[in-house]
C-alpha cells in the first residue's frame, strides 16, 4: 500500500506512520523541512518538499493532517489566518491533483476537528447534527471539510477526521495539563460543567486504519471516545490518576485575559459520539477516560 501523508511529523501522523507495516508499505511525506523529517521518521520514508501530480497517482491512500497548531498562540488576527490558511491551502492543493490525476488514490482523509459545532450544550452530538454554533472553530472547519469533499468521486472516497481532544504521553493537551497538576496546582475551569469530548492517540491512529480500509465510511467521521466527560470529571480523573489534590478553580476572566478569544476551546465544549465508527464496527480500546489516564501516566 502506498501512503501520501501531510503533517507527517505531528502528533497523529507520526504514530500512524510507525504503525504501518515498513515492509509492505511505501509511505511518502510532505514536508518543509525534509532533514528534520528524516530525523524524525526514519530514512526508509520518502520525503518530498512540493506535490506533483506523480506523487498522487503513485498514492493508494492521501492522509491529509497538515495545519498551524490552532492552541499554541493567541488567536491574533494574522494568527487566526495562518491558522486556516495552513489548513486550506494544502487541501486545496490535494484536491485540485486528485481531480487531475488519471490515476487517483481510492481514499481521501482529511483532518477536522470537533470545533466545528462550535459550542454547545450537554446534548450528545452525532456526525448527523448540523445545529452548529458560528464561531472562528467552526468557520475554520466548515470551510476545511468543504474543500476536501469536493473531492469525492466514483474512484476516490473522502473520509473527513472530525477529531477531539487527542489524549498522548508527554504531549498535546495532556502534556500541557499534568505539569501543573503534578505540583497540585490543577482544577476545573470555570463550573466544569463544560464537555470535553477526547480520544486516545492510539484508538484516533487505529480508527484512521478503520476508516482507510472500511469502503463504507466517507463524509464527516466523528474521533472521540464514546464517553465523553464534563471538565470537572476529567480534571479529578486527571488528579487522581497522578495521587494529586484537585482543589482550585480557574475563572474564565483570567483565561480571557490571559488567552483571549482562544480561552473558548476551554470554556466551552462539545458532548461528541462516534456513531459512525460504532456503527461500522470499530472497537475502543480506552472507551473510559480513566482507563486512558492510567495508560498514559502509569
Amino acid at each position: 500500500m502506498n501512503y501520501l501523508i501531510t503533517g507527517g511529523t505531528g502528533l497523529i501522523g507520526k504514530d500512524f506512520i510507525e504503525s504501518l507495516p515498513k515492509n509492505t508499505s511505501q509511505i511518502t511525506v510532505l514536508s518543509r523541512n525534509k532533514i528534520n523529517a528524516q530525523n524524525l521518521l526514519g530514512s526508509e520514508i520518502h520525503f518530498i518538499d512540493k506535490l506533483s501530480i506523480i506523487d498522487i497517482e503513485n498514492s493508494d491512500v492521501v492522509l491529509n493532517l497538515a495545519g498551524e497548531a490552532i492552541a499554541d498562540k493567541r488567536w491574533s488576527k494574522n494568527q487566526q489566518d495562518k491558522i486556516c490558511q495552513s489548513r486550506w491551502n494544502i487541501t486545496q492543493h490535494l484536491v485540485e491533483l486528485i481531480s487531475q490525476a488519471k490515476n487517483p488514490p481510492s481514499v481521501f482523509i482529511s483532518a477536522s476537528a470537533i470545533g466545528i459545532y462550535g459550542r454547545q450544550n450537554k446534548h450528545p452530538i452525532n456526525e448527523s447534527f448540523e445545529e452548529f454554533h458560528h464561531e472562528f472553530t467552526h468557520y475554520v472547519c466548515s470551510e476545511w471539510e468543504n474543500i476536501a469533499l469536493s473531492a469525492a468521486t466514483n474512484k476516490t472516497r473522502v473520509a473527513i477526521l472530525r477529531t477531539g481532544i487527542v489524549l498522548a504521553k508527554k504531549s498535546g493537551a495532556l502534556g500541557k495539563m499534568i505539569p501543573p497538576f503534578k505540583l497540585g496546582l490543577g482544577g476545573k475551569i470555570g463550573d466544569g460543567e463544560q464537555m470535553m469530548s477526547w480520544i486516545h492517540l492510539e484508538d484516533m491512529v487505529a480508527a484512521i486504519s478503520h476508516i482507510e480500509t472500511n469502503e463504507t465510511l466517507h463524509g464527516a467521521i466523528n474521533l472521540t471516545a464514546p464517553n465523553p466527560v464534563n471538565n470537572y470529571q476529567f480534571t479529578h480523573a486527571l488528579a487522581s490518576t497522578l495521587n494529586r489534590p484537585c482543589l482550585l478553580s480557574t475563572p474564565p476572566w483570567l483565561l480571557k485575559i490571559l488567552l483571549g478569544e482562544m480561552s473558548d476551546l476551554l470554556l466551552f465544549g462539545q458532548n461528541v459520539v462516534p456513531e459512525k465508527l460504532i456503527n461500522s464496527g470499530f472497537s475502543f480500546k480506552y472507551s473510559k477516560v480513566e482507563e486512558a489516564l492510567t495508560n498514559l501516566i502509569n
